[in-house]
């Protein structure tokens, strides 16, 4: 029966109410003060440090990719025009290389003319040589038989040597 003689209507509040819901929020407050707000507030500013930390890292960073960004750019440039100078060298080398292949293949050309044009001629004299060593033999055998047989006349002595010409055949 004593839960029946409580009014329990919200809009009516007791003083014991009041001085329990204070005290018990009061003790609660205390707690959390103590307990509870000091490791939340030191946990969000060292969060805070950690942000703030991390901004700066972060705008070094940006400011060192931009200088190794910079750098790289001048490498690139540097890498190209050393490549166009390898370009270049490499192409004076091959046209030096095809020039001294001309020149010598040039020279040997003009040798071997030279050399063959000496065969020609040595070949020609040898057989201007050997023609005029047969003319002669020839001649001396003509003579020899002309010689051995007596021949009356001039036109007996003429087809005696047209016969042994062409007996002969040259």
């Amino acid at each position: 029966m004593f839960l029946l003689d409580i009014d329990l209507s919200p809009m009516r509040p007791e003083f014991g109410l009041i001085f329990w819901t204070t005290l018990i929020f009061g003790v609660l407050l205390f707690l959390l003060a103590k307990f509870g707000l000091g490791p939340i507030s030191r946990g969000l500013k060292a969060r805070g440090d950690a942000i703030d930390e991390a901004l700066r890292s972060a705008d070094i960073a940006r400011a060192e990719m931009a200088n190794l960004k910079a750098e790289n750019e001048e490498l690139l440039v540097q890498a190209r025009e050393e490549r166009s100078k390898m370009l270049r060298d490499a192409k004076e080398m091959k046209e030096q290389i095809i020039e001294d292949a001309k020149k010598r293949a040039d020279e040997e050309y003009r040798k071997k003319v030279a050399s063959a044009m000496e065969e020609i001629s040595n070949r020609k004299m040898e057989m201007l040589i050997d023609v005029k060593n047969q003319s002669g033999m020839m001649a001396l055998d003509i003579a020899e038989k002309v010689i051995r047989k007596e021949l009356k006349g001039q036109s007996e002595q003429v087809n005696f040597v047209n016969k042994l010409i062409e007996e002969i055949n040259i």
